[in-house]
């Protein structure tokens, strides 16, 4: 036999003897750790595959309510949404809330549908873009069922240069204003809207249509 061999297989050896040693010694663990990954691994798949099931279930639930409420069924809607609200899973809770308001409406029971959306818009547990979905709910209401402090008060927050919903926001201002007689604050509004590129194409028009109103009254001047 040569050196060569013989070292090598002296080397071979102590390699075998390290990792039995080695094996001997964190063995246990690694084989504890394989499970407990393999154990969190199969708790996420179950956990997601129960949430799945549950925000399925309150889907089916809210569509069933949506059907009630567009088939002239409102109490009936009213019931099926209050439930939801009670126990379903993940947003639906808080879109019934929402549509619930919008049923109130419907019925004309313009100061609980407001008071609902308040509700919404106060309660900090929401996800900011339905407070302030719900904000502007209650200001579109309150064009017609209140004075322009109303209407200010839930929509001004919202129609600054940067919020998704400035549109509709300064919409609601600029007709309340209009309302009261208010027509030079209302063609600001319009106007804002109007030269808004971003603005949707039916808002700039109805804006547009509202400025030339106003500059014909000449009751902006």
């Amino acid at each position: 036999m040569s050196n060569d061999t013989f070292i090598r297989e002296v080397n071979e050896e102590i390699r075998q003897e390290r990792a039995k040693a080695l094996w001997t010694r964190f063995g246990p663990v690694a084989i504890a750790l394989a499970v407990l990954v393999v154990l969190g691994t199969a708790a996420w798949v179950a956990y997601e595959h129960f949430a799945n099931q549950r925000a399925n279930a309150s889907g089916d639930r809210f569509s069933q309510a949506l059907t009630l409420a567009n088939t002239n069924k409102p109490d009936e809607a009213l019931a099926a949404f209050k439930a939801l609200e009670e126990d379903g899973y993940g947003n639906y809770p808080v879109l019934a809330r929402l549509r619930s308001a919008t049923v109130l409406a419907q019925k004309a029971d313009f100061a609980g549908a407001v008071a609902a959306f308040d509700a919404v818009a106060a309660d900090t547990a929401v996800p900011q873009v339905l407070q302030d979905a719900a904000r502007l709910r209650a200001a579109l209401l309150l064009v017609d069922h209140g004075s322009y402090a109303d209407v200010a008060s839930r929509a001004e927050a919202l129609s600054t240069d940067d919020n998704p919903f400035r549109h509709s926001a300064r919409e609601a201002l600029g007709l309340s204003a209009w309302k009261e007689n208010r027509a030079a604050d209302a063609l600001k509004l319009f106007d804002q809207i109007k030269d808004d590129q971003q603005a949707p194409n039916g808002a700039r028009q109805r804006a547009t249509m509202m400025g030339d109103l106003i500059r014909s009254s000449g009751s902006a001047s």
